[in-house]
This record gives C-alpha cells, structure tokens and sequence, in this order.
C-alpha cells in the first residue's frame, strides 16, 4: 500500500492524499511543480522517472490512513545530473524525454486538484 506522504521533498509543499504529486517507483513524493520544472521528470534520489501518485478514495483514508512523517531534501533538490553520489547523474530528461513530458501533462490535466 503506498504512504501518501504528505509533503514535496523538494519544497515541502504540503501534498495531501487528493493532491496532484509525482512519485518514483521508492515513493520519493515530489509535486508536480518541482518534478516538472526543478528535476526535469527525473527522481533525485535514484534517477528513476515518475508516475503521477494514485488518489486513495475519501472512504479509505480512516481505514488507510496516509504517512504524517515529512521528507524534507536539506537545502533542497537538485536535477540528478548535479547531485553526487549513488546513481544520480545517470539520466537526465534527454535520456527519458516520454517521462519529462508526462509530468509536464500532469501538471497541465491535474491542475484541477491542486489548491
């Protein structure tokens, strides 16, 4: 079951469970605004593309509640190609445009659940 977190990692913009965010395939949870504009559709922490996160339903989150613990980037995030160490660095938005393009469309069709 995914977390939910609640929080960019990037600009620690709240992201509540019916929020538009993108996350990696390590639930690294990011907004679409960082994922799009900061990291270029590429994850920080393991150079993997992202996915736009489900929205649990309203009538599971007492049952399923989402994570209340922030992940906060210190001094924020950078594009994987200027982060060192582990596997940053190895793609880029060049490598995976199909990925950076689809978090540019998330941006533009979820726009309706952000605040």
């Amino acid at each position: 079951m995914l977390q939910l977190r609640p929080n960019c990692e990037c600009c620690d913009r709240d992201l509540p469970p019916d929020a538009a965010a993108m996350i990696c395939s390590f639930e690294c949870t990011f907004c679409p605004s960082c994922a799009a504009d900061k990291l270029h559709g590429v994850c920080p922490n393991c150079g993997g593309g992202f996915s736009p996160r489900p929205v649990r339903p309203a009538r599971l989150l007492a049952k399923f509640p989402p994570a209340t613990e922030r992940v906060l980037k210190p001094g924020g995030c950078a594009a994987p190609a200027q982060a060192k160490g582990g596997n940053h660095g190895q793609y880029s938005a060049q490598d995976h445009p199909t990925l950076a393009a689809g978090a540019l469309y998330f941006l533009q069709a979820g726009a309706h659940f952000q605040d």
